[in-house]
């Protein structure tokens, strides 16, 4: 069986940071044990690595281990076709979502709000655990 394939927006790594009993950290624990697969590249990974140096009481080096090598992505993304998301901060998330076919699971009220103008899954993290079964490839 295929493990589900998600991308992280930043603000799950936060929410579980800040309470371990979240459904953010337990898809983090989901990722650390194996059981999905969370692909990122490197301009995902320095925003995470950014803001969780930033918050106090947050650690990068709790997560770091989270960005696995062969779930890197070194394909191309087209973070230009959405021009239409208000945050162009948060356009690299939707285009590596859709670049690599994964889910995006997000508690950003912008990116939630578009789910119906894009072509990939966007979940909050409590619905992607509700239905992460409907997501293996």
């Amino acid at each position: 069986m295929v493990k589900p394939l998600i991308v992280l927006d930043t603000n799950v790594f936060v929410a579980a940071g800040f309470n371990p009993e979240s459904s953010s950290a337990q898809i983090l624990e989901q990722i650390r044990s194996g059981q999905i697969r969370m692909v990122w590249n490197e301009q995902i990974r320095q925003e995470i690595q950014h803001i969780l140096r930033k918050i106090p009481h947050l650690s990068w080096e709790q997560v770091s281990s989270l960005f696995k090598e062969e779930d890197y992505y070194t394909g191309e993304t087209h973070f230009e076709k959405f021009n239409f998301i208000a945050d162009p901060d948060d356009r690299k998330f939707v285009a590596l979502s859709e670049a690599s076919g994964a889910v995006l699971i997000t508690m950003d009220y912008d990116l939630l709000s578009i789910r119906n103008e894009v072509s990939i899954p966007i979940l909050t993290p409590g619905e992607f655990l509700s239905n992460s079964t409907r997501f293996i490839r």
